[in-house]
Protein backbone atom coordinates (compact mmCIF):
# COMPACT_ATOMS: atom_id res chain seq x y z
CA UNK A 1 0.00 0.00 0.00
CA UNK A 2 1.26 3.43 -1.25
CA UNK A 3 2.39 5.98 1.86
CA UNK A 4 -0.02 8.33 2.68
CA UNK A 5 1.64 12.02 2.33
CA UNK A 6 -1.62 13.85 2.32
CA UNK A 7 -4.52 14.42 4.07
CA UNK A 8 -7.66 16.12 2.54
CA UNK A 9 -10.60 16.72 5.42
CA UNK A 10 -14.31 18.35 5.58
CA UNK A 11 -14.22 21.22 8.09
CA UNK A 12 -18.02 21.70 8.70
CA UNK A 13 -19.23 18.40 11.01
CA UNK A 14 -15.61 17.02 11.31
CA UNK A 15 -13.70 20.44 12.75
CA UNK A 16 -16.49 22.90 13.30
CA UNK A 17 -20.45 22.37 13.25
CA UNK A 18 -22.01 23.17 9.65
CA UNK A 19 -21.71 26.77 9.29
CA UNK A 20 -25.44 27.74 7.60
CA UNK A 21 -26.91 24.31 7.94
CA UNK A 22 -30.95 23.33 8.42
CA UNK A 23 -30.73 23.27 12.49
CA UNK A 24 -29.13 26.63 12.10
CA UNK A 25 -31.55 28.27 9.90
CA UNK A 26 -34.15 27.08 12.12
CA UNK A 27 -32.96 28.42 14.73
CA UNK A 28 -32.76 32.24 12.87
CA UNK A 29 -35.95 31.42 12.03
CA UNK A 30 -37.10 31.82 15.36
CA UNK A 31 -34.78 34.14 16.73
CA UNK A 32 -35.60 36.69 13.69
CA UNK A 33 -39.80 35.24 14.02
CA UNK A 34 -39.10 34.11 10.24
CA UNK A 35 -42.11 32.10 8.41
CA UNK A 36 -39.86 29.41 8.06
CA UNK A 37 -41.60 27.60 4.87
CA UNK A 38 -40.92 31.01 2.90
CA UNK A 39 -37.19 31.57 4.19
CA UNK A 40 -36.78 27.39 3.38
CA UNK A 41 -37.87 27.95 -0.08
CA UNK A 42 -36.24 31.15 -0.78
CA UNK A 43 -32.78 29.56 0.87
CA UNK A 44 -33.17 26.17 -1.39
CA UNK A 45 -33.56 28.04 -4.39
CA UNK A 46 -30.29 30.42 -3.49
CA UNK A 47 -28.08 28.36 -1.61
CA UNK A 48 -26.21 26.17 -4.27
CA UNK A 49 -24.66 29.92 -6.04
CA UNK A 50 -23.94 31.29 -2.87
CA UNK A 51 -22.17 27.91 -1.93
CA UNK A 52 -20.26 27.57 -4.65
CA UNK A 53 -19.12 31.40 -4.88
CA UNK A 54 -21.55 32.94 -7.36
CA UNK A 55 -23.45 35.46 -5.26
CA UNK A 56 -22.16 37.25 -2.01
CA UNK A 57 -23.56 37.20 1.26
CA UNK A 58 -25.33 40.74 0.42
CA UNK A 59 -27.24 38.77 -2.34
CA UNK A 60 -27.97 35.63 -0.49
CA UNK A 61 -29.93 37.91 2.42
CA UNK A 62 -31.72 40.12 -0.71
CA UNK A 63 -32.93 36.79 -2.17
CA UNK A 64 -34.22 34.99 1.66
CA UNK A 65 -35.12 37.88 3.87
CA UNK A 66 -34.54 41.54 2.45
CA UNK A 67 -37.03 41.92 -0.38
CA UNK A 68 -38.65 43.41 2.15
CA UNK A 69 -38.51 45.15 4.76
CA UNK A 70 -37.63 43.46 7.80
CA UNK A 71 -37.51 44.72 11.98
CA UNK A 72 -34.18 43.18 11.92
CA UNK A 73 -31.07 44.65 10.49
CA UNK A 74 -28.41 42.69 7.88
CA UNK A 75 -25.81 43.52 10.39
CA UNK A 76 -27.54 41.51 13.43
CA UNK A 77 -28.69 38.68 11.06
CA UNK A 78 -25.01 38.27 9.87
CA UNK A 79 -23.74 38.17 13.44
CA UNK A 80 -25.98 35.52 14.17
CA UNK A 81 -24.69 33.25 11.41
CA UNK A 82 -21.26 34.05 12.06
CA UNK A 83 -21.89 32.92 15.82
CA UNK A 84 -23.87 29.70 15.04
CA UNK A 85 -20.05 28.28 14.25
CA UNK A 86 -18.30 26.11 16.88
CA UNK A 87 -15.23 24.23 17.38
CA UNK A 88 -15.57 20.09 18.02
CA UNK A 89 -12.43 20.29 20.56
CA UNK A 90 -12.01 16.48 20.25
CA UNK A 91 -11.62 16.27 16.62
CA UNK A 92 -9.66 19.57 16.29
CA UNK A 93 -6.97 18.30 18.64
CA UNK A 94 -6.08 15.21 16.63
CA UNK A 95 -6.10 17.51 13.26
CA UNK A 96 -3.22 19.93 15.48
CA UNK A 97 -1.57 16.61 16.91
CA UNK A 98 -1.23 15.50 13.28
CA UNK A 99 0.23 18.93 11.93
CA UNK A 100 2.37 19.38 14.26
CA UNK A 101 4.09 16.29 12.87
CA UNK A 102 4.95 18.33 9.71
CA UNK A 103 4.92 15.07 8.00
CA UNK A 104 1.78 15.30 6.08
CA UNK A 105 0.23 17.86 3.30
CA UNK A 106 -3.29 19.15 5.36
CA UNK A 107 -5.89 20.19 3.18
CA UNK A 108 -9.51 20.92 3.25
CA UNK A 109 -11.85 20.03 0.49
CA UNK A 110 -15.07 21.79 1.94
CA UNK A 111 -18.08 23.35 0.68
CA UNK A 112 -19.01 26.81 2.38
CA UNK A 113 -19.96 30.10 1.37
CA UNK A 114 -17.17 32.44 0.82
CA UNK A 115 -18.26 35.00 3.76
CA UNK A 116 -18.50 32.47 6.03
CA UNK A 117 -15.51 30.28 4.62
CA UNK A 118 -13.36 32.64 5.66
CA UNK A 119 -14.71 33.87 9.08
CA UNK A 120 -14.37 30.80 9.91
CA UNK A 121 -10.63 30.31 8.79
CA UNK A 122 -9.85 33.54 10.55
CA UNK A 123 -12.16 33.13 13.67
CA UNK A 124 -10.73 29.27 14.07
CA UNK A 125 -7.07 29.20 13.13
CA UNK A 126 -7.65 27.30 10.93
CA UNK A 127 -4.22 28.25 8.95
CA UNK A 128 -2.41 26.87 11.39
CA UNK A 129 -3.21 23.48 9.85
CA UNK A 130 -4.42 23.77 6.70
CA UNK A 131 -2.50 24.45 3.89
CA UNK A 132 -4.53 24.84 1.55
CA UNK A 133 -8.06 25.26 1.27
CA UNK A 134 -10.43 24.15 -1.74
CA UNK A 135 -13.48 25.62 -0.78
CA UNK A 136 -16.64 25.24 -2.80
CA UNK A 137 -16.65 29.31 -3.12
CA UNK A 138 -13.08 29.38 -4.75
CA UNK A 139 -13.62 26.74 -7.16
CA UNK A 140 -17.28 26.99 -8.17
CA UNK A 141 -18.20 23.75 -7.36
CA UNK A 142 -19.36 21.68 -4.88
CA UNK A 143 -18.79 17.98 -2.97
CA UNK A 144 -19.73 15.51 -4.33
CA UNK A 145 -18.95 16.83 -7.58
CA UNK A 146 -16.03 14.86 -8.74
CA UNK A 147 -14.28 17.70 -10.32
CA UNK A 148 -13.47 19.11 -6.90
CA UNK A 149 -11.40 16.32 -5.80
CA UNK A 150 -9.58 15.90 -9.12
CA UNK A 151 -8.75 19.54 -8.56
CA UNK A 152 -7.32 18.78 -5.01
CA UNK A 153 -4.81 16.62 -6.49
CA UNK A 154 -4.39 18.33 -9.38
CA UNK A 155 -3.12 21.10 -7.70
CA UNK A 156 -1.53 19.69 -4.96
CA UNK A 157 0.61 16.76 -7.36
CA UNK A 158 -0.77 14.46 -5.23
CA UNK A 159 -1.58 10.51 -6.95
CA UNK A 160 -4.71 9.31 -5.56
CA UNK A 161 -3.49 6.78 -3.51
CA UNK A 162 -1.03 8.64 -1.38
CA UNK A 163 -4.25 10.62 -0.31
CA UNK A 164 -6.83 10.06 2.46
CA UNK A 165 -10.15 12.16 2.40
CA UNK A 166 -12.16 12.87 5.90
CA UNK A 167 -16.17 13.57 5.41
CA UNK A 168 -18.69 12.86 7.84
CA UNK A 169 -21.60 12.72 4.62
CA UNK A 170 -21.23 9.47 2.82
CA UNK A 171 -22.26 10.80 -0.51
CA UNK A 172 -18.96 13.08 -0.23
CA UNK A 173 -16.81 9.65 0.44
CA UNK A 174 -18.17 8.10 -3.04
CA UNK A 175 -15.83 10.26 -6.15
CA UNK A 176 -12.60 10.41 -3.61
CA UNK A 177 -12.84 6.35 -3.61
CA UNK A 178 -13.27 6.35 -7.47
CA UNK A 179 -10.58 8.35 -7.60
CA UNK A 180 -8.76 6.11 -5.94
CA UNK A 181 -8.51 7.91 -2.42
CA UNK A 182 -8.67 6.38 0.79
CA UNK A 183 -11.95 7.59 2.62
CA UNK A 184 -12.72 7.63 6.20
CA UNK A 185 -16.68 8.36 7.42
CA UNK A 186 -16.01 10.91 9.95
CA UNK A 187 -17.93 9.96 13.02
CA UNK A 188 -16.35 10.68 16.03
CA UNK A 189 -12.78 11.69 16.88
CA UNK A 190 -11.31 8.02 18.68
CA UNK A 191 -13.03 6.49 15.62
CA UNK A 192 -11.21 8.44 13.38
CA UNK A 193 -7.55 8.61 14.92
CA UNK A 194 -8.41 4.67 14.94
CA UNK A 195 -9.23 4.53 11.09
CA UNK A 196 -5.99 7.13 10.46
CA UNK A 197 -3.49 4.43 11.84
CA UNK A 198 -5.17 1.60 9.89
CA UNK A 199 -4.23 3.61 6.75
CA UNK A 200 -0.55 4.34 8.09
CA UNK A 201 -0.97 7.17 9.39
CA UNK A 202 0.81 8.63 12.82
CA UNK A 203 -1.79 9.49 15.45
Amino acid sequence: MPEITTLFWDIGGVILTNGWDTTARRRAAEVFHLDWDEFQERHELSFPAFDSGLISLDEYLNRTLFYRPRPFTREEFIAFMFAQSKEYPDSRALLDQVARLGKYFIGSINNEPLELNEYRIAAFHLRRDFQVFFSSCYLHTRKPEEVIYRVALKVTQRSAAECVFIDDRPLNLENPRKLGMKAIHYQNAEQLRAELKNYGVEV
